[in-house]
């Protein structure tokens, strides 16, 4: 596995970033508009028949320099962006995208400032916390017959592995609208995403017209943390996708991923119990 030198983040006027954002969210926009990108709208109440993957993750955590305020105003950013996506069919040759059918996570519409991350350092915004459904959806893709068309690392990796349960680099970070999370349908059949929250946990199932004669197994080689160098260290991974036949589970293939790359914020001598 190439190891990757990192460098620090280069410094750029508020205006320029404010400038730059505007840019690429046009950009964005033109796209939607103009391309011939058939994005997927169509949202039913009925559930498709066939349950294909089911995930959850836990919505409260006590994260160290996290206040608790931000973690219940995701709860209600997740609330609202589920809204928009539950029930949401993907037909062949269409494309999910995040944007396309969240919009804009504003004050206006509700939203509110939750838990962000600015160049690795925690920080507010409106809409802050939907990363946790761009990594459930990612997550639950990944074991589907659904293909990512636009997937964004995350940069930095911020909290230590206490309790966490999937591979480091499974997740994946949006920013609106120009940091997007999308899923194409290059399959003869429908796929639904069913998305809800418990008291305890945000919950995600992918459902289609028929059974999956596949099973998938997600699995990570090469990770390696490098460094220090000017007090920070690196950590990457390749992730894998093995594919089973689900009648006999024999392994029938074995397809790259991805290969992630992160800035450690903590130390990675850390103890759990710090």
């Amino acid at each position: 596995m190439q190891n990757h030198n990192f460098q620090q983040a280069i410094k750029r006027s508020k205006l320029r970033l404010w400038l730059g954002r505007c840019f690429y969210i046009l950009k964005r926009r033109f796209e939607w508009i103009f391309s011939d990108i058939k994005f997927a709208t169509e949202i039913l109440l009925d559930r498709l028949p066939a349950p294909i993957f089911t995930h959850q993750s836990i919505l409260l955590r006590q994260l160290k320099d996290v206040e608790m305020w931000l973690q219940y105003n995701k709860v209600t950013n997740l609330r609202l962006a589920i809204a928009q996506i539950d029930g949401l069919v993907i037909q062949p040759n269409q494309v999910f995208s995040f944007w396309y059918i969240v919009g804009n996570p504003t004050k206006q519409r509700g939203f509110k400032l939750g838990m962000v991350l600015d160049n690795g350092k925690v920080s507010t915004g409106y809409g802050g916390g939907l990363c946790q459904l761009g990594n459930l959806i990612y997550w639950m893709t990944l074991h589907s017959p659904l293909s990512i068309k636009e997937r964004w690392r995350h940069s930095y990796d911020v909290f230590p592995d206490v309790n966490r349960t999937l591979p480091f680099g499974s997740g994946a970070t949006l920013s609106y609208n120009y940091i997007d999370l999308q899923i194409e349908n290059k399959t003869n059949h429908q796929y639904q995403f069913c998305l809800w929250l418990t008291n305890e946990h945000l919950c995600g199932e992918i459902r289609s017209d028929t059974e999956s004669i596949y099973r998938y197994e997600i699995i990570e080689k090469n990770h390696l943390i490098t460094g220090p160098i000017a007090g920070r260290y690196m950590r990457q991974n390749q992730l894998f996708r093995q594919i089973y036949d689900s009648s006999t589970n024999q392994l029938l293939n074995e397809e790259f991923v991805t290969e992630n790359f992160a800035l450690m914020m903590y130390s990675p001598l850390l103890s759990a119990g710090k």
